[in-house]
């Protein structure tokens, strides 16, 4: 196991970048920047042994910084949808930058992913450790409460990359910190995640409307496209969803960290599984990469290049008083555990 420290450039507004590598000795290897708490690189072996990146990325900091597609990114201080970017708290309105269309997305104009976060290197546990902190201000992209937020990256011994969101606040806020890597277990992006094999353990999800928010509906899966109980080829039924796969499942079980997904590439062998605490994980499948975006080695980042899980509350329940609660309020501490783990089939 180990843990590499080095520069990794300047921002535009003049801030130094760092680039931490992780290794955990047993073939997986992350790379994590506290620019935006990203993680820019995973490496894991297939089913020969050979090792590829799996999460779609960019080579430098530059590219990082423009990255409109939220690659390997934090995303906060509210992951996913808010409708028309307006809230009511305790009888306050909050009105919100509308970046989606009509509606608030993944934090606003500059959210959590665009900012320089304070980083350190440790172990917790045995495991090589990035831990990232960073102080969101009253009224940052029109949020109330100054939002005290800290991210661990760990690679465990058993090849899991575990991710740990903790934060807090001094005024009542609303709250959903989300990693949005794209994964692509065919470890070659020019090779799209359709083929890939999904399990959702879940029989419900949250329809929506244009837009991407919720109607307020819990739908059941069975006898629909969204059913992936038992593991479907992500192709085999996409085009019966309009505009593909972006919306919010509901695993079964709350409160404790447990299996909510898995995928799995056939070429390749990989497997990756999803553990969390999350009420809800959105499987996206990269719908609206359109091949503007030129990643590592000059590939162009096509629809369905990647696929996102991400753990989450669920989308628009600020507004959504049927849904559960997203609040953070003084005295509380927001935990959110996200655990990937990765072998081959």
């Amino acid at each position: 196991m180990s843990i590499e420290k080095k520069a990794y450039g300047t921002t535009a507004a003049g801030d130094e970048v760092e680039l931490y590598t992780l290794e955990n000795g047993n073939g997986l290897r992350a790379e994590i920047t506290n620019f935006g708490a990203l993680l820019t690189s995973l490496a894991a072996p297939d089913r020969d042994g050979h090792r590829a990146d799996v999460a779609l990325g960019f080579e430098t900091l530059a590219e990082w910084e423009k990255n409109p597609a939220y690659l390997g990114a934090t995303v906060g201080r509210y992951g996913n949808r808010i409708a028309n970017g307006r809230f009511e708290l305790d009888g306050q309105v909050y009105q919100l930058a509308c970046n989606d269309g009509d509606n608030h997305l993944h934090g606003g104009l500059v959210g959590f992913d665009k900012v320089v976060w304070r980083a350190d290197a440790t172990e917790v546990g045995g495991d090589p450790t990035v831990r990232l902190e960073y102080t969101s201000p009253d009224n940052e992209e029109g949020y109330p409460g100054e939002l005290a937020v800290q991210v661990e990256y760990g690679l465990t011994a058993g090849n899991a990359l575990r991710i740990e969101f903790m934060a807090t606040t001094d005024k009542p806020t609303v709250i959903n910190l989300v990693h949005h890597t794209y994964w692509n277990l065919n470890g070659d992006p020019l090779q799209l995640v359709l083929d890939h094999e999904l399990m959702l353990h879940a029989d419900a999800y949250l329809p929506v409307h244009a837009g991407g928010i919720p109607t307020g509906e819990r739908r059941r899966v069975e006898g629909t496209p969204m059913d992936f109980r038992a593991a479907h080829v992500i192709g085999d039924r996409i085009d019966q969803v309009d505009g593909g796969y972006d919306h919010n499942w509901i695993p079964e079980g709350a409160g404790d960290v447990r299996s909510v997904a898995e995928v799995v590439s056939p070429s390749t062998g990989r497997r990756m599984q999803v553990e969390t605490d999350q009420r809800g994980i959105q499987f996206y499948s990269g719908n609206f990469l359109d091949g503007t975006a030129i990643g590592r080695g000059g590939a162009r980042y096509e629809r369905h290049a990647g696929l996102c899980l991400e753990t989450q509350a669920w989308p628009d329940s600020p507004n959504q008083p049927g849904f559960p609660s997203s609040v953070l309020r003084p005295g509380e501490t927001y935990r959110h555990v996200m655990v990937h783990r990765f072998d081959t089939v």
